[in-house]
This record gives structure tokens, C-alpha cells and sequence, in this order.
């Protein structure tokens, strides 16, 4: 039997202040919440273009999803008294990162999923894009672990837009006048080809790319633009600027 996570009535007065804010801030365009299923367990895999965009996906999902949204917060945002308690009474998962901490999150996201037949929204990469065009960059492997061993649905939802509020790496918002964010939600990503099969690095891998694949196809529709063939890893991308100006401090020694 599903349990309830969260206090109804923090529920109701969260939604109350949220969503006539969202409505002055933003010019939201939606599609694809027929996607998202009313009840039961299911993650939604979205892309991080900004510390903006957990109001806005927050706000796409509740509306238009009729779904509650559940996030996997940060360890040091919960440490906000005012915020940690509303986070815990709205069912919200905090990761402290780097630390078996991180483990028992996912653990408790999975009983979120199976038990609690709740909504949880995780971003694949980790991190907001450092993709310098803020495509989908390439991503860990933790969601498809865990839609292959719960046998949950992944819906991919992309978005864009709410960058021009809040760029990373800046403090500076840009509030008006309102910016268009849009949000499109595609069908439950087919992972039948890794089902029942070892949880191995390879398949774990293999699965992470068609998610990630689902997202980025999404975005490049609402973009009207043309994604990149490769995924941006920001690890690959370190080690090339190492060997960029390690053969530069060669060639200045010479």
C-alpha cells in the first residue's frame, strides 16, 4: 500500500505561494504531460540548465502532471532550517554527496518509487551543463541502476529557458520582464533490452545513453536546433585541456 510522504496541508500552502510566482516569472509552454502517469512509482529524468529550474519543473509537474514532485536535494540546502523543514514535509530526499550518505538517499528514493508510488525527479548528469551550448552532457549511471532494479518507468523531460533567469555560476536574477520557459515530457524511455540482464558497468552505461538520448532528442525539438553527435563530458574535457597545456608549457619551455 502507497504511503503518504508528505503533510497535506504543507502541501496545500507550498502550492499556494508557488505557483502565482511561477505564473508572474514565467510564460510557461507545456507538452507532453499526458506522458507522466497519475499514480505510481515513476522517475523523471530532466536535463539542469540552472539552480532555477527545480520551481519550474517542480511547478510543470504539479500543474500539468498532476503529480506531486519529489526531488533529491542536497545535503547543504537542507541545512536551511526553514527550507529543511519544509523539505521533509514535503517528502523531499536529501544527498549528502561524496559519503555512504549518498547510498541510504537512493535507498530511501526507491522506497519513494516502490512503496511510496511517488514522483521523483532526478537530474542524470549530476550537476548543471557545463556543455558550453547547455546541452544534456553525458551522465552518471545512478537513475538507470535504479529504473532497472525497481522496473519503474522513466519519463524524459526537457526544458529550456530558465537560464535567462538564473545563469549558473552567477548570482544575478533576471525576473522581468517574464521569461518563456517551456517543458516537454516524452514517453517512458524502452529499456526492455536491459531487463533481467546483470547490473553490469556495460549495460548500466548502455541504458544511462538512451535516457540521456530521450532528453536530448526533447530538448533539440523545443530548441529547433540540432544536438550535438556527442554528448560534452566535462571529464574528458579536463583531460584534454591538461594535455592541451601540458604540450603548451612543452612548447614555451623549447
Amino acid at each position: 500500500m502507497a504511503k503518504q510522504r508528505e503533510s497535506r496541508w504543507v502541501k496545500v500552502v507550498v502550492a499556494s505561494i508557488v505557483r502565482p510566482i511561477m505564473r508572474t516569472l514565467t510564460k510557461p509552454e507545456w507538452s507532453g504531460q499526458e506522458n507522466i502517469p497519475r499514480s505510481g512509482g515513476v522517475i523523471i529524468a530532466a536535463n539542469h540548465l540552472s539552480m532555477a529550474d527545480p520551481l519550474t519543473i517542480a511547478h510543470f509537474l504539479y500543474v500539468a502532471g498532476r503529480r506531486w514532485p519529489t526531488f533529491t536535494m542536497k545535503e547543504g540546502v537542507m541545512r536551511i532550517p526553514v527550507v529543511r523543514s519544509v523539505a521533509k514535509s514535503t517528502g523531499q530526499i536529501p544527498v549528502k554527496r561524496g559519503s555512504t550518505e549518498a547510498i541510504k538517499a537512493l535507498g530511501e528514493a526507491e522506497t519513494a518509487l516502490t512503496r511510496d508510488g511517488s514522483s521523483v525527479i532526478f537530474y542524470p548528469e549530476g550537476t548543471v551543463t557545463r556543455d558550453p551550448r547547455l546541452w544534456p552532457m553525458a551522465a552518471k549511471t545512478g537513475v538507470a541502476r535504479l529504473a532497472l532494479s525497481t522496473g519503474v518507468p522513466v519519463v524524459p523531460l526537457a526544458h529550456w529557458g530558465e537560464h535567462e533567469i538564473l545563469e549558473y555560476g552567477t548570482n544575478k536574477l533576471s525576473l522581468f520582464p517574464r521569461k518563456r520557459v517551456r517543458m516537454a515530457a516524452g514517453p517512458p524511455v524502452d529499456l526492455s533490452a536491459y531487463r533481467d540482464k546483470p547490473l553490469t558497468g556495460t549495460v548500466l552505461r548502455e541504458a544511462t545513453a538512451e535516457i540521456m538520448a530521450a532528453i536530448t532528442r526533447l530538448q533539440a525539438e523545443i530548441r529547433g536546433e540540432e544536438p550535438p553527435a556527442v554528448p560534452y563530458d566535462p571529464k574528458q574535457a579536463r583531460q584534454d585541456k591538461a594535455v592541451e597545456d601540458g604540450g603548451n608549457g612543452k612548447a614555451g619551455a623549447a
